[in-house]
């Protein structure tokens, strides 16, 4: 059974950080580009950031470049985004995404295949 779980999210002050899993079961995330999406209430879903499969090659939104970074660990068929510098226009539900094949210097929600059910990330004092 094909499946992304998210963790790591929760509660956290501005400037604050957290680090989010995605952890893959049922395939292999190698041959996957893997993006992090979030949706902030009343919001539509964004695309933050993506991770290819074939060199590592990252791109980020501009809303978090600078502050955020992702990063895979195929021997733990996981990737991870390191948040930092937390501000509360971040708090959103998070979500990773698998995608055979995604086109580079963007994360389109609509080339991804698999979807993790979702981690709350707040951002408040």
């Amino acid at each position: 059974q094909v499946q992304l779980v998210e963790s790591g999210g929760g509660l956290v002050q501005p400037g604050g950080s957290l680090r989010l899993s995605c952890a893959a079961s049922g395939f292999t995330l190698d041959y996957y580009a893997i993006g992090w999406f979030r949706q902030a209430p009343g919001k539509e879903r964004e695309g933050v950031s993506c991770i290819s499969s074939s060199d590592g090659s990252t791109y980020y939104a501009d809303s978090v470049k600078g502050r955020f970074t992702i990063s895979r660990d195929n021997a733990k068929n996981t990737v991870y985004l390191q948040m930092n510098s937390l501000k509360p226009e971040d708090t959103a539900v998070y979500y990773c995404a698998a995608a055979l094949v995604a086109s580079p210097n963007t994360v389109l929600s609509s080339e991804y295949d698999y979807w993790g059910q979702g981690t709350q990330v707040t951002v408040s004092s």
